[in-house]
C-alpha cells in the first residue's frame, strides 16, 4: 500500500500512556467473559461494553510513555489510512444527503474506557456510537497477522475502513434504527440484524477501496488479496471452528468468512452506497 506520502489525520487521541482497569466483583470474570465472547465468537463489542455490576469501579494510571506518535511509524500508517478515509467520505457522504462529521481515533494499550463502557484490548478493534469514536490497541495488528493469518499493510488498513464503515451508519441513522428493532427481536432474529449491519460495514470498507485507489493509487500489487484474506479471515463461522471446533449459525454477528469477502468485494467493485443495501438483499 503506497501511504508514506499520504495526508496525516489530526483526528488521532493518543491513550496509550493511560493505563485503565476495572475492579469487578467476582475477580473480574465478567470483564474475561466480555473478551471471550467478542473474540470469539464475533459479538459487536458496543453492544458487550456495558457496566457489569454497580460494584465496578474504574481506576487509571501513567503508564511508561509510549513511543511518541511522529516516530511510530504505525501510528502513522493509522493516522494516514484514517485521513484517507476522511478524504473519501468527505466526498461521498454528501452525495447521499449527509454531512460526514470526522470521528476520532483513539489509540490505546491493553484497556481503555469509551462511552460504552470499559473495553479489553482483546475484544479487538471496535467503534462506540456513543462518543462516535473508533478504538484500536495497535497490538491487535500482530494477532491479525500470527492468530489470524492476515498479514499485510492494506489488511490493517481494511479493520480501520470497517469501523469508519459503523461511523458512516451512525451519520446516516442506520446504527439507531437497527438497534432499535433488535431490541425487539428474538436473540437469533436480533444476531442475523447484526450481521447485516456488519455486512454493510464491510461494503463501505470496500468503497473507501474503491474511491482511494481510482483518486490517488494507493492499492499496490497484492494489496487487495490482504484486504479479502482479512474479511475472511475474521468471519464468525472460522472464528467459532478455531475456537471450539465447531460453528452455530444462529450465533453469528457479523457474517461468516465468505459473505464478509462478497460484501466487501461488492463495494470494491461498484463504489456505490447503494449496492451495499444489505437489509434488502435476499441472499448474503
Amino acid at each position: 500500500m503506497r501511504w508514506k506520502t499520504g495526508r496525516r489525520s489530526q483526528n488521532i487521541e493518543d491513550r496509550r500512556g493511560i493505563r485503565v482497569s476495572r475492579g469487578i466483583k467476582g475477580g473480574g470474570i465478567g470483564a474475561i467473559v466480555i473478551a471471550l465472547v467478542a473474540m470469539y465468537f464475533g459479538v459487536d463489542p458496543s453492544l458487550l461494553l456495558q457496566v457489569l455490576d454497580e460494584g465496578s469501579s474504574i481506576t487509571t494510571r501513567q503508564a511508561p510513555a509510549p513511543r511518541p506518535a511522529s516516530d511510530d511509524p504505525m501510528v502513522q500508517f493509522v493516522s494516514v489510512v484514517l485521513a484517507d478515509t476522511e478524504d473519501t467520505w468527505h466526498v461521498l457522504l454528501p452525495e447521499n444527503g449527509r454531512q460526514y462529521i470526522a470521528p476520532k481515533l483513539v489509540l490505546f494499550s491493553g484497556a481503555v474506557q469509551s462511552a460504552c463502557g470499559f473495553a479489553n484490548a482483546a475484544v479487538g478493534p471496535f467503534y462506540c456510537p456513543g462518543d462516535q469514536k473508533v478504538y484500536i490497541d495497535l497490538s491487535f495488528y500482530q494477532d491479525l497477522k500470527q492468530r489470524f493469518h492476515a498479514p499485510g499493510d492494506f489488511a490493517q488498513a481494511y479493520v480501520i475502513a470497517h469501523e469508519i464503515g459503523h461511523h458512516v451508519q451512525k451519520l446516516m441513522g442506520i446504527s439507531e434504527k437497527v438497534q432499535a428493532l433488535r431490541s425487539r427481536l428474538g436473540t437469533v432474529e436480533a444476531n442475523a440484524l447484526s450481521v447485516r449491519l456488519e455486512l454493510q460495514a464491510d461494503c463501505f470498507a470496500g468503497i473507501w477501496a474503491h474511491h482511494a485507489n481510482r483518486s490517488r493509487q494507493i492499492l499496490e500489487e497484492g494489496d487487495l488479496d490482504e484486504a479479502l484474506n482479512a474479511a475472511s479471515a475474521i468471519g464468525d463461522d472460522r472464528l467459532q471452528k478455531q475456537a471450539r471446533g465447531y460453528v452455530t449459525p444462529d450465533s453469528f454477528t457479523h457474517g461468516t468468512s465468505q459473505q464478509r469477502v462478497r460484501w466487501f468485494s461488492v463495494g470494491w467493485k461498484y463504489g456505490s452506497m447503494q449496492q451495499c443495501d444489505t437489509f434488502s438483499a435476499e441472499s448474503l
